[in-house]
């Protein structure tokens, strides 16, 4: 068990008020006690009470969980877990579930009269995640930098004939080449105006000069997360086609440059879109500036107008504004950044200039 993690998680714990949480998402249990393994269909959860020992909850079929710092109840498939929970529980105290946890389980819980009440706590773990912690941030450098290596690899695979699909075919052997376990997300290849559909599946589409080419790739390597997006021309780009990319790249360089502690997301967010709204595309930026990044490429607490929450020291995200022009192009410039204690650390070194391939 982290002691360090359990005690964030407890002191987020009493600012809501709880004196128990149940946790049921597998990557919070292996961040807080380094057990893994995926339930599936079956039962696995974590009871931490504000004070005393965490418990876990495992089916016999998983692996071992002894040393994970917490005491294992253990059950069979035959086994009903509801009441060993509720066995454990304090019926006269409100519990914390997190968003994860599936109906099937939480209604027969709440019929048991587990607790008091249940209360959505998922963000006193999102929270405690937010915050890297030194380790986190080497591996979350780490990651970056083999996204990086991977954006010189997809570069040389462009060529007259090839297609979106064999690209993104080809990159989870390249993203093992250099060590990492696989994507964090689907890749996105893009070539021409299919870069204005800001999640475009990779498809049969063949590249040919003169296209603009897309890349939104990440890789997940010893736990942690990278994501990035690059966009290249393949011919020297019109004077429209500049003024769209120098608008994009201002926007983030000018969002990466305010990111500091005490700076809020929305502000930051703004920042980027009001440099694509003085240049004539507001409307053609159509999503948040980002996410928050660590065991998984999405995590809770968005860069966006709507979260007016300041950043703070450790916390990681995507700085990733775009313009979508259907039918003629699109453009996204995509680094990820970590808070530091007087401005913030950008993770990606691959250039954002402009690139004829």
């Amino acid at each position: 068990m982290d002691e360090n993690r359990l005690a964030r998680i407890r002191d987020n714990m009493g600012r809501r008020g709880l004196a128990q949480a149940l946790i049921v998402d597998p990557l919070s249990i292996w961040w807080l006690c380094g057990y893994y393994t995926e339930p599936y269909e079956r039962f696995l959860a974590l009871l931490v009470p504000a004070e005393g020992e965490p418990v876990l909850f495992a089916n016999r079929l998983f692996p071992d969980a002894s040393g994970c710092g917490a005491r294992v109840v253990s059950f069979s498939d035959t086994d009903d877990p509801v009441p060993l929970v509720a066995a454990e529980t304090r019926s006269d105290r409100a519990l914390g579930v997190d968003k994860e946890l599936a109906a099937r389980w939480l209604v027969p819980l709440m019929e048991s009269g587990a607790a008091s009440g249940f209360v959505l706590a998922s963000d006193v773990v999102d929270d405690a995640r937010s915050i890297k912690d030194a380790r986190e941030r080497e591996l979350m450098r780490a990651a970056s930098a083999t996204n990086d290596a991977a954006m010189a690899w997809l570069v040389a695979q462009v060529h007259p004939g090839v297609t979106e699909r064999q690209i993104a075919d080809g990159l989870l052997g390249e993203y093992r080449r250099l060590g990492a376990e696989g994507h964090s997300f689907s890749p996105i290849v893009s070539f021409g105006d299919h870069a204005a559909d800001p999640h475009h599946e990779p498809d049969d589409t063949p590249f040919a000069p003169g296209d603009m080419v897309l890349f939104d790739v990440g890789c997940r390597q010893n736990w942690y997360c990278s994501d990035m997006t690059r966009t290249f021309f393949s011919a020297e780009p019109t004077e429209h086609q500049r003024a769209v990319y120098d608008a994009v790249r201002r926007a983030n360089e000018a969002a990466e440059k305010i990111v500091r502690p005490g700076v809020t997301f929305a502000q930051i967010d703004l920042t980027a879109r009001r440099i694509i709204e003085d240049a004539g595309w507001g409307p053609r930026f159509n999503h948040r500036l980002g996410h928050q990044i660590g065991l998984v490429d999405h995590e809770p607490g968005d860069v966006s107008a709507a979260h007016d929450e300041p950043v703070r020291p450790g916390q990681c995200f995507s700085i990733e504004p775009g313009i979508y022009l259907p039918g003629d192009m699109g453009v996204r410039i995509e680094d990820l950044v970590i808070v530091t204690e007087d401005g913030c650390e950008v993770l990606n070194s691959y250039p954002k200039g402009i690139t004829v391939l």
